[in-house]
């Protein structure tokens, strides 16, 4: 047994099957940050912080002796719990495929929401600072007009290319924005979203959680996602009509490289 509990859960294997194949294209889709940053891991859930490879002077134990400590990030862990009806998980053991799991398709958007806004924007209260609060460069303004995201998109990657930072590029953004971008097409029919890729050399993603927009570089080895526990299933409680599981995480986060992400501004859209 480990720290999840499953095997006390009234849940056969083909249940927790069923579950799981539900909720990881959830996952996929509203894991926004993952898409742009480097990931390590998993490392297992004893893994509880990460090196920074820095130490801070501390007293010695003793007068001829002087001391050192080595500076550690410890992983956050995150958890959303939801409720199941047993009839339901029931169904999914007789083979059936049209679940409704609205407390699991809840858990894994709030999970996911957190994870996201501690990369890009921090969690101070787990020691996170993200994206936004370390870039060195100042945020850009997006125009109200969707048509003219593209000079504020390149001027972000002048920026980044200006301080030395390669590409190719990507774009997180809030969904309304990359809603209205995929709706928007340009002078002469051209749509926005094929412009914007062609100035970044990378993707625009879809993220929950960013506030106006990030351009941030893809080259690597600038911002560091240390997973010790992926994102996992385990049991709470149940009784005769439900079954209480959550979803659980733990990391840490870092931006090694503050000068390669810039911020963008939203404004209210033109009317």
């Amino acid at each position: 047994m480990n720290h999840l509990h499953r095997e006390l859960a009234p849940v056969a294997d083909a249940g927790w099957a069923a579950i799981e194949d539900e909720i990881k294209p959830r996952l996929e889709t509203h894991l926004a940050a993952r898409k742009l940053v480097d990931f390590e891991g998993p490392l297992g859930w004893t893994h509880s912080a990460t090196s920074t490879g820095r130490t801070t002077s501390i007293a010695g134990p003793s007068p001829d002796v002087t001391g050192t400590q080595r500076l550690v990030l410890p992983l956050v862990e995150l958890r959303a719990d939801f409720v199941l009806r047993r009839t339901e998980v029931d169904d999914a053991e007789r083979g059936a495929t049209d679940l409704d799991l609205p407390g699991l398709e809840e858990a894994g958007r709030a999970i996911a929401l957190a994870e996201n806004t501690a990369v890009f924007h921090g969690y101070a209260a787990g020691h996170i600072k993200g994206i936004t609060e370390s870039t060195s460069h100042n945020a850009l303004t997006l125009s109200p007009d969707a048509e003219h995201y593209p000079t504020a998109v390149a001027e972000a990657v002048d920026v980044l290319r200006g301080a030395g930072i390669g590409g190719p590029y990507g774009l997180a953004l809030s969904p309304g924005i990359y809603t209205e971008i995929v709706h928007t097409a340009e002078h002469g029919g051209h749509l926005l979203l094929d412009h914007l890729r062609q100035i970044l050399g990378g993707p625009l993603v879809w993220a929950p959680g960013v506030e106006g927009g990030i351009v941030l570089s893809l080259r690597g080895g600038d911002f560091v996602f240390e997973s010790g526990q992926d994102i996992s299933i385990g049991y709470a409680w149940h009784d005769a009509e439900s079954v209480a599981l959550y979803l659980e995480e733990s990391f840490s986060f870092r931006v090694l490289e503050p000068d390669a992400a810039v911020a963008l501004r939203s404004k209210a859209t033109k009317k």
